[in-house]
């Protein structure tokens, strides 16, 4: 009995310092890329990383603010706690690379200033060694046609900034979409990382083209409801309008452009009155912007290519994401799954014939 007891008391011990063991070979790598609401979510999808925080590094001065982190010269970064074992120094190195500008001094983007510049923190000599050999490939490989400007510099202490910053992406999806697509971070990316030929098929809905006829072509083309609400910003009347009963399988498309927006997979029955969408079918098609009409704020919903105001999105939609696209039928043309082919649009006919329809 003596010797079981003892026997498990030995294995009950390796386990714990196993367990403690694991724990201290998490390390911390740090970088700063501009606003570090967009640095977060890169980072948070790479299996191995445990953790990433916003906050300010780099600075004097301690307990730096929001609000005074730019004065202190700090800058805005993400630290990111990861296993070695599992995620590499230098896949997270490759991620950086590829979510920044490293030619820009001057900020990131649409963000100016030294606060927002690209830096690399190392927190000890492999890191460094491993992000100066990065930047020389990356400089070396002529992917950029003037030279890398990203710091790379000793780590210092990190400051966690204000909770309302951490995973914005997630707490506060429709302003950060909105920002980050207004930043021009992913246009820049796209032009210097994405897979030229995957973007180069004439197919691919994101490449096809979609323009805005003149004014004069449009009030010929339009009804007077349709000018009024996607070149006027009206709305149209609840419940005694086109689409908001509609339960045909297809697709909906800008009335102006032709750009594909909504799937009648994604439509829903809200009891508001208008056609309602969970998600859009393109996002890349989808602008959001702050409307502050009505003696409120909203989130207009507007097209890309047309700038057609489409009507807005509301965050009491139904799973899984929790949001309601309110969209004007004035502002839509629905062109049903048996016509994807004649129209144009042969692209979206596999998502309808998962489902049997």
């Amino acid at each position: 009995m003596y010797l079981l007891l003892t026997i498990s008391i030995f294995f009950v011990g390796e386990a714990m310092g196993a367990v403690k063991k694991q724990d201290t070979t998490l390390e911390k790598a740090t970088f700063a890329g501009g606003c570090f609401w967009c640095m977060e979510p890169p980072y948070e999808e790479l299996s191995g990383v445990k953790n990433v925080v916003a906050g300010y590094m780099g600075g004097t001065g301690e307990n730096p603010t929001y609000k005074d982190y730019a004065e202190k010269d700090y800058i805005e970064t993400v630290q990111v706690t990861y296993n070695p074992q599992i995620v590499s120094y230098n896949t997270l190195l490759d991620v950086f690379w590829r979510n920044v500008d490293p030619t820009d001094a001057g900020g990131q983007f649409v963000d100016r200033g030294r606060q927002y510049r690209s830096a690399i923190f190392y927190h000890n000599e492999d890191q460094k060694e491993k992000a100066i050999a990065s930047k020389d490939k990356l400089e070396q490989s002529k992917r950029f046609p003037v030279p890398i400007v990203t710091d790379i510099l000793p780590a210092s202490t990190f400051w966690k900034a204000e909770e309302y910053h951490q995973d914005y992406a997630k707490t506060n999806p429709i302003r950060y979409k909105y920002y980050r697509y207004r930043s021009g971070r992913d246009q820049f990316l796209n032009k210097y990382w994405n897979n030229k030929k995957t973007n180069s098929n004439p197919n691919n809905p994101i490449n096809k083209k979609y323009s805005k006829p003149s004014d004069k072509e449009l009030r010929k083309k339009l009804t007077p409801l349709q000018y009024k609400v996607t070149q006027q910003d009206g709305t149209e009347p609840a419940f005694s309008n086109k689409y908001n009963d509609n339960k045909s399988t297809g697709i909906y498309v800008d009335i102006v452009s032709g750009e594909p927006l909504f799937s009648s997979k994604e439509k829903f029955k809200s009891g508001t009155g208008w056609p309602s969408f969970w998600k859009p079918l393109e996002p890349n098609n989808i602008l959001e912007k702050e409307d502050r009409g009505w003696f409120t704020t909203r989130i207009e919903v507007r097209s890309k290519h047309a700038n057609s105001h489409l009507g807005h999105v509301f965050k009491d939609g139904p799973p899984p994401t929790g949001l309601r696209y309110c969209i004007n039928s004035a502002a839509l043309r629905f062109v049903p799954v048996t016509d994807l082919e004649k129209e144009g649009y042969s692209q979206y006919l596999p998502l309808f014939k998962k489902t049997g329809t």
